[in-house]
C-alpha cells in the first residue's frame, strides 16, 4: 500500500473520529484490515452513529474500544442495535449507554450473548426487569463465562441465601472473585456476623463484602484484624 495515498488519510480519519495517538498502534494491530476499507464506507458508518444520536465522545470510546466496529456495514450495526433494544426491552437511550460502555457487543458473536440471557432467565431465574437492570449496570454479564456466572450465583443464592432482588441491586458481585466471596462469607459466618438481610440489624451489603480491601473489610465489617482473617484462612 502507498502510505501517502492509502494509509495516511485513514490514520487521520481515525484520529478525527477520536482514536488517540497512543491507541493507533494497538488499534491497527487488532484490525489492520481497516486500512483497506473504502473511505466513503468509513464516513458513512460514522455518519450512521451520529444519526443514532451517539455523541463525538461516545463514538471515540466505541471505535477505540472495539477496533472492528467501523469494518461492519451500517445494516449490521443497525441490526445489532435493534437486537439489544428488542431482546432486552431497553429504551433507545439505555441501548446507547449499553453499547458505549461495552462496544464489542456490536462486533462480537451474538450466540454467547443469547446463551447468557437464556441462562439468566431459565437457569438462574431472574425476571425480565431484573435482567434489564443487571445488564444496564454490568454489561459484561452478557459476555461473561457461563460456568463462572452459574457458580457465583449458586454460592450467593443457595449457600449465602441471598434472594434475587438483592442480587439485582448489587450485580457487580458477579464480576468479583468467587474465592474471595467464599473466604469472606466463611470468616463472617465463623464470627457470627454473616447477615445479608437489609431488614435486620448489622446488615452487610454485597457491595461492601466484595469491594473493600482486606484491611477495611476486617476493621469495618468483620470487626476483626487482618491477622485474624489470615489465621482463619489457614484453617480452611
Amino acid at each position: 500500500m502507498d502510505f501517502e495515498k492509502d494509509i495516511r488519510k485513514r490514520l487521520l480519519f481515525l484520529k478525527d473520529v477520536g482514536v488517540e495517538d497512543n491507541q493507533l498502534g494497538p488499534f491497527l494491530t487488532k484490525n489492520p484490515f481497516i486500512l483497506a476499507v473504502d473511505m466513503e464506507a468509513l464516513e458513512t458508518r460514522v455518519a450512521y452513529l451520529k444519526s443514532k444520536k451517539f455523541g463525538k465522545e461516545a463514538i471515540a470510546l466505541m471505535v477505540s474500544g472495539a477496533p472492528f466496529l467501523l469494518s461492519f456495514s451500517v445494516e449490521r450495526l443497525d441490526n445489532r442495535l435493534g437486537f439489544f433494544q428488542k431482546e432486552l426491552g431497553l429504551s433507545v437511550q439505555k441501548t446507547r449507554d449499553l453499547v458505549v460502555r461495552l462496544p464489542r457487543l456490536l462486533t462480537g458473536s451474538l450466540e454467547p450473548i443469547k446463551e447468557n440471557l437464556q441462562l439468566c432467565r431459565i437457569e438462574l431465574g431472574f425476571r425480565h426487569n431484573e435482567i434489564q437492570h443487571i445488564v444496564s449496570k454490568v454489561p459484561k454479564i452478557l459476555t461473561a463465562n457461563k460456568r463462572k456466572l452459574t457458580e457465583t450465583f449458586d454460592y450467593l443464592h443457595n449457600v449465602m441465601g441471598i434472594p434475587h432482588h438483592i442480587l439485582t441491586k448489587f450485580p457487580q458481585v458477579f464480576n468479583s472473585k468467587l474465592l474471595q466471596v467464599k473466604e469472606r462469607h466463611m470468616f463472617l459466618t465463623f464470627l457470627g456476623r454473616a447477615q445479608y438481610d437489609p431488614a435486620q440489624p448489622n446488615y452487610i451489603s454485597l457491595d461492601k463484602l466484595v469491594s473493600m480491601p482486606d484491611e477495611v473489610f476486617c476493621t469495618e465489617i468483620a470487626k476483626a484484624s487482618v491477622q485474624d482473617l489470615e489465621k482463619f484462612l489457614k484453617t480452611l
